[in-house]
Protein backbone atom coordinates (compact mmCIF):
# COMPACT_ATOMS: atom_id res chain seq x y z
CA UNK A 1 0.00 0.00 0.00
CA UNK A 2 2.79 2.48 0.73
CA UNK A 3 4.62 1.96 -2.01
CA UNK A 4 2.24 2.59 -4.67
CA UNK A 5 1.98 5.82 -2.07
CA UNK A 6 5.38 6.83 -2.73
CA UNK A 7 5.24 6.03 -6.56
CA UNK A 8 1.93 8.26 -6.81
CA UNK A 9 3.55 10.61 -4.40
CA UNK A 10 6.25 10.79 -6.83
CA UNK A 11 5.23 10.90 -9.86
CA UNK A 12 2.72 13.45 -8.88
CA UNK A 13 5.97 15.62 -7.61
CA UNK A 14 7.73 15.07 -11.57
CA UNK A 15 4.12 15.83 -12.85
CA UNK A 16 4.37 19.09 -10.66
CA UNK A 17 7.65 20.00 -11.46
CA UNK A 18 7.73 19.58 -15.32
CA UNK A 19 4.51 21.42 -15.64
CA UNK A 20 6.38 24.37 -13.87
CA UNK A 21 10.23 23.70 -16.14
CA UNK A 22 7.59 23.70 -19.28
CA UNK A 23 5.85 27.17 -18.14
CA UNK A 24 9.38 28.34 -17.08
CA UNK A 25 10.86 26.78 -20.47
CA UNK A 26 8.09 28.46 -22.80
CA UNK A 27 8.32 32.26 -20.96
CA UNK A 28 11.88 32.16 -21.39
CA UNK A 29 11.93 30.58 -25.26
CA UNK A 30 8.93 33.51 -25.70
CA UNK A 31 10.89 35.94 -24.47
CA UNK A 32 14.29 35.26 -25.90
CA UNK A 33 12.60 35.48 -29.31
CA UNK A 34 10.67 37.98 -28.98
CA UNK A 35 13.47 39.70 -27.81
CA UNK A 36 15.64 38.62 -31.25
CA UNK A 37 13.02 39.79 -33.66
CA UNK A 38 12.44 43.16 -31.89
CA UNK A 39 16.58 43.45 -32.37
CA UNK A 40 15.78 42.10 -36.09
CA UNK A 41 12.72 45.25 -36.57
CA UNK A 42 15.18 48.06 -35.28
CA UNK A 43 18.27 46.71 -37.66
CA UNK A 44 15.27 46.62 -41.11
CA UNK A 45 13.86 50.30 -39.61
CA UNK A 46 17.48 51.76 -39.51
CA UNK A 47 18.40 50.38 -42.66
CA UNK A 48 15.49 51.94 -44.28
CA UNK A 49 15.35 54.95 -42.94
CA UNK A 50 19.56 55.04 -43.87
CA UNK A 51 18.43 54.43 -47.82
CA UNK A 52 15.77 56.96 -47.97
CA UNK A 53 17.96 60.53 -49.58
CA UNK A 54 18.87 57.76 -52.22
CA UNK A 55 15.03 57.37 -53.72
CA UNK A 56 15.33 59.86 -55.88
CA UNK A 57 18.88 58.95 -57.60
CA UNK A 58 17.56 55.38 -57.51
CA UNK A 59 14.69 57.15 -59.76
CA UNK A 60 16.61 59.33 -61.99
CA UNK A 61 19.77 56.90 -62.31
CA UNK A 62 18.02 53.07 -61.58
CA UNK A 63 20.60 50.13 -61.47
CA UNK A 64 23.86 52.71 -62.80
CA UNK A 65 22.99 54.55 -59.56
CA UNK A 66 25.53 51.86 -57.57
CA UNK A 67 27.97 52.05 -60.33
CA UNK A 68 28.32 55.46 -59.85
CA UNK A 69 28.47 55.90 -56.18
CA UNK A 70 31.26 54.19 -54.33
CA UNK A 71 30.06 54.71 -51.06
CA UNK A 72 26.74 55.02 -49.93
CA UNK A 73 25.15 56.17 -46.49
CA UNK A 74 24.19 52.94 -45.23
CA UNK A 75 26.89 50.59 -46.85
CA UNK A 76 28.12 50.28 -43.53
CA UNK A 77 24.80 48.67 -41.92
CA UNK A 78 24.30 46.64 -45.02
CA UNK A 79 24.73 42.65 -45.39
CA UNK A 80 24.36 41.77 -48.74
CA UNK A 81 24.16 38.23 -48.38
CA UNK A 82 21.40 38.48 -45.73
CA UNK A 83 20.03 41.38 -46.28
CA UNK A 84 17.87 43.38 -49.28
CA UNK A 85 17.11 47.03 -49.98
CA UNK A 86 14.89 47.51 -52.65
CA UNK A 87 13.16 51.02 -54.35
CA UNK A 88 9.74 50.89 -55.97
CA UNK A 89 7.71 53.98 -57.64
CA UNK A 90 4.20 55.11 -56.86
CA UNK A 91 2.97 52.54 -58.45
CA UNK A 92 4.68 49.42 -56.62
CA UNK A 93 6.90 48.84 -59.55
CA UNK A 94 10.63 47.85 -58.59
CA UNK A 95 12.89 50.05 -59.60
CA UNK A 96 16.08 48.90 -58.33
CA UNK A 97 17.35 46.46 -55.97
CA UNK A 98 20.66 45.59 -54.03
CA UNK A 99 21.33 42.28 -51.91
CA UNK A 100 20.65 38.51 -52.93
CA UNK A 101 17.33 37.78 -51.32
CA UNK A 102 14.06 38.36 -53.80
CA UNK A 103 10.65 38.93 -53.10
CA UNK A 104 8.02 38.81 -55.60
CA UNK A 105 5.15 40.89 -54.24
CA UNK A 106 4.20 44.64 -54.05
CA UNK A 107 5.26 46.66 -51.24
CA UNK A 108 2.94 46.97 -48.39
CA UNK A 109 3.80 49.63 -45.64
CA UNK A 110 4.89 47.74 -42.22
CA UNK A 111 6.61 45.09 -40.89
CA UNK A 112 5.68 41.53 -42.48
CA UNK A 113 7.26 37.61 -42.17
CA UNK A 114 7.29 35.84 -45.39
CA UNK A 115 7.27 32.00 -45.53
CA UNK A 116 9.86 30.75 -48.49
CA UNK A 117 8.38 27.17 -49.43
CA UNK A 118 11.92 25.99 -51.02
CA UNK A 119 14.11 26.68 -48.58
CA UNK A 120 11.70 26.11 -45.47
CA UNK A 121 12.36 29.46 -43.88
CA UNK A 122 11.15 32.99 -43.77
CA UNK A 123 12.16 36.61 -44.65
CA UNK A 124 11.51 39.52 -42.47
CA UNK A 125 10.62 42.76 -44.45
CA UNK A 126 9.68 46.56 -43.76
CA UNK A 127 8.07 49.09 -46.06
CA UNK A 128 8.20 52.80 -45.65
CA UNK A 129 6.18 54.67 -48.31
CA UNK A 130 8.43 58.11 -49.20
CA UNK A 131 6.60 61.68 -49.94
CA UNK A 132 8.94 64.29 -51.39
CA UNK A 133 12.36 64.14 -49.59
CA UNK A 134 11.73 62.17 -46.64
CA UNK A 135 8.97 60.20 -44.48
CA UNK A 136 5.57 61.21 -44.69
CA UNK A 137 3.43 58.00 -44.43
CA UNK A 138 0.21 60.57 -43.69
CA UNK A 139 1.03 62.77 -47.02
CA UNK A 140 -1.71 62.04 -49.72
CA UNK A 141 1.14 61.96 -51.75
CA UNK A 142 3.82 59.41 -52.42
CA UNK A 143 7.03 59.58 -54.22
CA UNK A 144 7.97 55.54 -53.78
CA UNK A 145 8.93 53.10 -51.82
CA UNK A 146 11.78 51.72 -49.98
CA UNK A 147 11.75 47.85 -48.54
CA UNK A 148 14.12 45.94 -46.83
CA UNK A 149 14.55 42.54 -45.69
CA UNK A 150 16.73 40.27 -44.00
CA UNK A 151 16.05 36.15 -43.25
CA UNK A 152 15.12 34.22 -40.45
CA UNK A 153 17.84 31.41 -40.79
CA UNK A 154 20.20 32.89 -38.37
CA UNK A 155 16.94 33.47 -35.40
CA UNK A 156 15.63 30.61 -36.16
CA UNK A 157 19.18 28.46 -35.59
CA UNK A 158 19.50 30.78 -32.34
CA UNK A 159 16.14 29.56 -31.44
CA UNK A 160 16.50 25.84 -32.08
CA UNK A 161 20.03 25.79 -29.76
CA UNK A 162 17.51 27.20 -27.27
CA UNK A 163 14.94 24.90 -27.60
CA UNK A 164 17.34 22.30 -27.63
CA UNK A 165 19.16 23.99 -24.84
CA UNK A 166 15.80 24.13 -22.39
CA UNK A 167 14.89 20.35 -23.47
CA UNK A 168 17.96 18.99 -22.00
CA UNK A 169 18.31 21.07 -18.85
CA UNK A 170 14.17 20.08 -18.17
CA UNK A 171 15.14 16.38 -18.51
CA UNK A 172 18.29 17.06 -16.28
CA UNK A 173 16.61 18.69 -13.98
CA UNK A 174 13.72 16.50 -13.84
CA UNK A 175 16.11 13.40 -13.44
CA UNK A 176 17.45 15.14 -10.58
CA UNK A 177 14.08 16.09 -9.02
CA UNK A 178 13.30 12.29 -9.23
CA UNK A 179 16.18 11.11 -6.95
CA UNK A 180 15.76 13.96 -4.76
CA UNK A 181 11.95 13.53 -4.71
CA UNK A 182 12.44 9.87 -4.29
CA UNK A 183 14.29 10.19 -1.18
CA UNK A 184 11.81 13.31 0.40
CA UNK A 185 9.02 10.91 -0.41
CA UNK A 186 10.63 7.80 1.50
CA UNK A 187 11.50 10.43 4.44
CA UNK A 188 7.95 12.05 3.79
CA UNK A 189 6.22 8.49 4.30
CA UNK A 190 8.40 7.03 7.07
CA UNK A 191 6.33 8.80 9.90
CA UNK A 192 2.84 8.14 8.47
CA UNK A 193 3.80 4.38 7.94
CA UNK A 194 5.14 3.75 11.47
CA UNK A 195 2.17 5.59 12.73
CA UNK A 196 0.22 2.99 10.40
CA UNK A 197 1.90 0.26 11.52
CA UNK A 198 1.56 0.98 15.33
CA UNK A 199 -2.10 1.68 14.70
CA UNK A 200 -2.11 -2.04 12.99
CA UNK A 201 -0.44 -3.46 16.01
CA UNK A 202 -2.65 -1.75 18.30
CA UNK A 203 -5.84 -3.19 16.35
CA UNK A 204 -4.10 -6.40 16.37
CA UNK A 205 -3.30 -6.23 20.32
CA UNK A 206 -6.80 -5.18 21.49
CA UNK A 207 -8.53 -7.39 19.53
CA UNK A 208 -6.67 -10.22 20.38
CA UNK A 209 -6.69 -9.06 24.30
CA UNK A 210 -11.04 -8.19 23.73
CA UNK A 211 -11.22 -11.74 22.92
CA UNK A 212 -10.30 -13.24 26.31
CA UNK A 213 -12.87 -11.15 28.28
CA UNK A 214 -15.47 -10.95 25.70
CA UNK A 215 -15.71 -14.98 25.68
CA UNK A 216 -15.72 -15.27 29.41
CA UNK A 217 -18.63 -12.58 29.61
CA UNK A 218 -20.57 -14.51 27.01
CA UNK A 219 -20.35 -17.61 28.59
CA UNK A 220 -21.63 -16.38 31.93
CA UNK A 221 -24.50 -14.71 30.19
CA UNK A 222 -25.40 -17.95 28.90
CA UNK A 223 -24.96 -20.00 31.80
CA UNK A 224 -27.30 -17.62 33.38
CA UNK A 225 -29.33 -18.06 30.42
CA UNK A 226 -29.17 -21.66 30.74
CA UNK A 227 -30.89 -21.34 34.27
CA UNK A 228 -33.92 -19.11 34.44
CA UNK A 229 -35.05 -19.71 37.44
CA UNK A 230 -32.27 -18.60 39.25
CA UNK A 231 -32.64 -14.82 37.05
CA UNK A 232 -35.48 -12.46 38.04
CA UNK A 233 -38.09 -12.32 35.00
CA UNK A 234 -36.99 -8.30 35.10
CA UNK A 235 -33.27 -8.98 34.07
CA UNK A 236 -34.30 -11.39 31.36
CA UNK A 237 -34.20 -8.74 29.08
CA UNK A 238 -30.91 -7.38 30.11
CA UNK A 239 -29.41 -10.80 30.03
CA UNK A 240 -30.68 -10.56 26.67
CA UNK A 241 -29.12 -7.89 25.48
CA UNK A 242 -25.47 -8.16 27.15
CA UNK A 243 -25.42 -11.47 25.09
CA UNK A 244 -26.24 -9.87 22.05
CA UNK A 245 -23.69 -6.97 22.66
CA UNK A 246 -21.12 -9.61 23.59
CA UNK A 247 -22.08 -11.20 20.89
CA UNK A 248 -21.41 -7.99 18.76
CA UNK A 249 -18.62 -7.18 20.12
CA UNK A 250 -16.88 -10.83 19.32
CA UNK A 251 -17.80 -10.33 15.99
CA UNK A 252 -16.37 -6.61 15.85
CA UNK A 253 -12.74 -8.02 17.46
CA UNK A 254 -12.63 -11.10 15.09
CA UNK A 255 -13.33 -9.11 12.05
CA UNK A 256 -10.48 -6.15 13.24
CA UNK A 257 -8.10 -9.22 14.04
CA UNK A 258 -8.38 -10.73 10.73
CA UNK A 259 -8.36 -7.39 8.99
CA UNK A 260 -4.96 -6.68 11.06
CA UNK A 261 -3.50 -9.93 10.13
CA UNK A 262 -4.55 -9.31 6.55
CA UNK A 263 -3.02 -5.96 6.53
CA UNK A 264 0.08 -7.16 7.57
CA UNK A 265 2.64 -8.45 4.37
CA UNK A 266 3.48 -11.82 4.57
CA UNK A 267 1.47 -13.46 7.81
CA UNK A 268 -0.54 -16.08 7.08
CA UNK A 269 -3.87 -15.38 7.52
CA UNK A 270 -6.54 -18.41 7.91
CA UNK A 271 -5.61 -22.49 7.30
CA UNK A 272 -4.12 -24.23 4.34
CA UNK A 273 -5.21 -23.68 1.25
CA UNK A 274 -6.52 -26.87 -0.86
CA UNK A 275 -8.14 -27.68 -3.89
CA UNK A 276 -12.25 -27.15 -3.66
CA UNK A 277 -15.20 -27.35 -5.49
CA UNK A 278 -16.98 -23.90 -5.12
CA UNK A 279 -20.36 -24.96 -6.32
CA UNK A 280 -20.46 -27.15 -2.96
CA UNK A 281 -19.10 -24.59 -0.98
CA UNK A 282 -21.89 -21.95 -2.28
CA UNK A 283 -24.48 -24.83 -2.12
CA UNK A 284 -23.97 -25.29 1.57
CA UNK A 285 -23.71 -21.79 1.98
CA UNK A 286 -27.37 -21.53 0.51
CA UNK A 287 -29.26 -24.27 2.65
CA UNK A 288 -27.57 -22.18 5.80
CA UNK A 289 -29.11 -18.95 4.93
CA UNK A 290 -32.44 -20.07 3.36
CA UNK A 291 -33.89 -19.87 6.94
CA UNK A 292 -32.91 -16.38 7.52
CA UNK A 293 -34.40 -15.81 4.04
CA UNK A 294 -37.32 -16.88 4.72
CA UNK A 295 -37.90 -15.40 7.89
CA UNK A 296 -37.66 -11.80 6.04
CA UNK A 297 -39.86 -13.34 3.34
CA UNK A 298 -36.99 -13.22 0.68
CA UNK A 299 -36.96 -16.10 -1.99
CA UNK A 300 -32.88 -17.00 -2.23
CA UNK A 301 -32.45 -19.04 -5.14
CA UNK A 302 -28.72 -20.62 -6.39
CA UNK A 303 -28.14 -20.70 -10.19
CA UNK A 304 -25.42 -23.19 -10.70
CA UNK A 305 -24.19 -22.46 -14.46
CA UNK A 306 -20.87 -24.32 -14.11
CA UNK A 307 -19.34 -26.47 -11.67
CA UNK A 308 -15.84 -25.42 -10.77
CA UNK A 309 -12.98 -26.34 -8.54
CA UNK A 310 -10.36 -23.40 -7.04
CA UNK A 311 -7.15 -23.58 -5.44
CA UNK A 312 -8.41 -21.64 -2.00
CA UNK A 313 -9.23 -21.86 2.17
CA UNK A 314 -12.57 -23.16 2.19
CA UNK A 315 -13.33 -21.15 5.77
CA UNK A 316 -11.77 -17.88 4.50
CA UNK A 317 -14.23 -18.14 1.02
CA UNK A 318 -17.04 -19.46 2.82
CA UNK A 319 -16.59 -16.16 5.06
CA UNK A 320 -16.60 -13.99 1.38
CA UNK A 321 -19.76 -15.65 0.21
CA UNK A 322 -21.41 -15.78 3.34
CA UNK A 323 -20.86 -11.79 3.67
CA UNK A 324 -22.16 -10.87 0.53
CA UNK A 325 -24.89 -13.99 0.86
CA UNK A 326 -26.00 -11.91 4.24
CA UNK A 327 -25.81 -8.48 3.23
CA UNK A 328 -28.01 -9.39 0.26
CA UNK A 329 -31.00 -10.74 2.38
CA UNK A 330 -30.62 -8.16 4.98
CA UNK A 331 -30.63 -5.22 2.63
CA UNK A 332 -33.38 -6.52 0.98
CA UNK A 333 -37.22 -5.91 1.44
CA UNK A 334 -39.90 -8.52 1.96
CA UNK A 335 -41.28 -9.92 -1.17
CA UNK A 336 -37.55 -9.52 -2.67
CA UNK A 337 -35.25 -12.14 -4.13
CA UNK A 338 -31.43 -12.65 -3.98
CA UNK A 339 -29.58 -14.81 -6.73
CA UNK A 340 -26.53 -16.62 -6.31
CA UNK A 341 -25.11 -17.14 -9.58
CA UNK A 342 -21.59 -19.50 -10.50
CA UNK A 343 -20.18 -19.18 -13.82
CA UNK A 344 -17.19 -19.33 -15.56
CA UNK A 345 -15.15 -16.90 -17.57
CA UNK A 346 -11.86 -17.42 -19.64
CA UNK A 347 -9.73 -17.92 -16.45
CA UNK A 348 -11.75 -17.13 -13.99
CA UNK A 349 -14.62 -18.46 -12.43
CA UNK A 350 -17.22 -15.71 -11.39
CA UNK A 351 -20.14 -15.93 -8.19
CA UNK A 352 -22.06 -13.16 -8.19
CA UNK A 353 -24.79 -12.08 -5.58
CA UNK A 354 -27.44 -10.35 -6.96
CA UNK A 355 -30.46 -9.03 -4.99
CA UNK A 356 -33.61 -6.84 -5.27
CA UNK A 357 -33.20 -4.58 -1.89
CA UNK A 358 -32.53 -0.90 -1.36
CA UNK A 359 -29.57 -0.24 -3.90
CA UNK A 360 -26.18 1.83 -3.21
CA UNK A 361 -26.52 5.30 -4.20
CA UNK A 362 -24.29 6.16 -7.24
CA UNK A 363 -21.53 8.39 -5.28
CA UNK A 364 -21.42 5.56 -2.39
CA UNK A 365 -20.30 3.01 -4.78
CA UNK A 366 -16.48 4.30 -3.91
CA UNK A 367 -16.77 3.91 -0.89
CA UNK A 368 -19.19 0.17 -0.45
CA UNK A 369 -15.81 -1.63 0.55
CA UNK A 370 -13.64 0.77 2.96
CA UNK A 371 -13.78 -0.46 6.85
CA UNK A 372 -17.63 0.50 8.66
CA UNK A 373 -19.29 1.57 5.78
CA UNK A 374 -22.95 0.85 5.76
CA UNK A 375 -25.60 1.71 3.05
CA UNK A 376 -28.09 1.80 5.33
CA UNK A 377 -26.44 3.37 8.39
CA UNK A 378 -29.34 3.07 10.93
CA UNK A 379 -30.85 -0.24 9.93
CA UNK A 380 -26.79 -1.87 10.15
CA UNK A 381 -27.04 -0.55 13.78
CA UNK A 382 -30.40 -2.00 14.31
CA UNK A 383 -29.49 -5.39 13.08
CA UNK A 384 -25.73 -5.56 14.07
CA UNK A 385 -24.01 -4.72 11.52
CA UNK A 386 -20.26 -3.64 12.16
CA UNK A 387 -19.45 -2.39 8.24
CA UNK A 388 -16.68 -4.99 8.24
CA UNK A 389 -17.96 -7.56 6.02
CA UNK A 390 -17.20 -6.06 2.57
CA UNK A 391 -14.21 -4.87 3.36
CA UNK A 392 -13.32 -8.84 4.26
CA UNK A 393 -15.21 -9.99 1.64
CA UNK A 394 -12.31 -7.70 -0.52
CA UNK A 395 -9.56 -8.36 1.40
CA UNK A 396 -10.43 -12.20 1.28
CA UNK A 397 -10.84 -11.88 -2.25
CA UNK A 398 -7.42 -10.30 -2.79
CA UNK A 399 -5.55 -12.58 -0.49
CA UNK A 400 -6.44 -15.45 -3.53
CA UNK A 401 -5.86 -13.61 -6.63
CA UNK A 402 -9.00 -12.15 -7.42
CA UNK A 403 -11.16 -9.39 -7.44
CA UNK A 404 -14.79 -8.10 -6.40
CA UNK A 405 -16.68 -5.32 -7.90
CA UNK A 406 -20.30 -4.28 -7.54
CA UNK A 407 -23.01 -2.33 -9.57
CA UNK A 408 -26.14 -1.07 -7.50
CA UNK A 409 -28.98 1.33 -8.60
CA UNK A 410 -30.80 2.92 -5.90
CA UNK A 411 -34.10 1.35 -4.87
CA UNK A 412 -33.68 -0.89 -7.36
CA UNK A 413 -30.81 -3.51 -5.98
CA UNK A 414 -26.93 -4.64 -6.28
CA UNK A 415 -25.21 -7.26 -7.82
CA UNK A 416 -21.85 -8.02 -6.47
CA UNK A 417 -19.15 -10.17 -8.68
CA UNK A 418 -16.28 -11.83 -7.23
CA UNK A 419 -13.85 -13.00 -9.78
CA UNK A 420 -11.06 -16.21 -8.25
CA UNK A 421 -8.51 -17.48 -10.53
CA UNK A 422 -9.78 -21.44 -11.73
CA UNK A 423 -7.70 -24.26 -11.64
CA UNK A 424 -9.37 -27.01 -12.86
CA UNK A 425 -13.03 -27.79 -13.96
CA UNK A 426 -14.86 -30.82 -12.21
CA UNK A 427 -16.73 -33.38 -14.41
CA UNK A 428 -20.26 -33.16 -13.02
CA UNK A 429 -22.22 -36.06 -12.63
CA UNK A 430 -25.58 -36.88 -14.45
CA UNK A 431 -27.77 -35.59 -11.68
CA UNK A 432 -25.69 -32.37 -11.13
CA UNK A 433 -25.75 -31.77 -15.05
CA UNK A 434 -29.40 -31.92 -15.08
CA UNK A 435 -30.16 -29.56 -11.97
CA UNK A 436 -27.89 -26.92 -14.13
CA UNK A 437 -30.27 -27.66 -17.08
CA UNK A 438 -33.24 -26.98 -15.08
CA UNK A 439 -31.36 -23.99 -13.73
CA UNK A 440 -30.75 -22.95 -17.19
CA UNK A 441 -34.19 -23.15 -18.30
CA UNK A 442 -35.75 -21.22 -14.98
CA UNK A 443 -33.20 -18.02 -15.97
CA UNK A 444 -34.26 -18.46 -19.59
CA UNK A 445 -38.00 -18.43 -17.98
CA UNK A 446 -36.92 -15.37 -16.06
Amino acid sequence: MFRDLRWRLLLSYLVVMAAILGLFGTGVYVFFSRSLYRELDKKLQTLAESAIPSLSEVQNKGEQYFEDVNRVSWQDIFNRDRQSVEWFDTEGQLIASKGTLKIALPPRPGFWTIKRLQQNSQIRTFTIPISGNGLNSNSPSIDGFIRVSQSTEEIERIQSQLLWGLGMGAVTTLGLVGVAGFWLTQKAIEPVEQSFGRLKQFTADASHELRGPLTAIKASVDVMRNHPERVHPKDAKKLAAIASATSQMISLTEDLLFLARTDTPGLTVGGEKMTIALDEVLEDLVELFEPFAQEKEVALKYRELAAISIYGDPAQLSRLFSNLIRNAIQYTSSGGKVIVRLMKNNRYAIVSVEDTGIGIAPEELPFVFDRFWRADKARARREGGTGLGLAIAQAIAMRHGGKISVTSRLKMGSCFSVYLPLTTVVTPSLPAKLQREESLQEVRAE
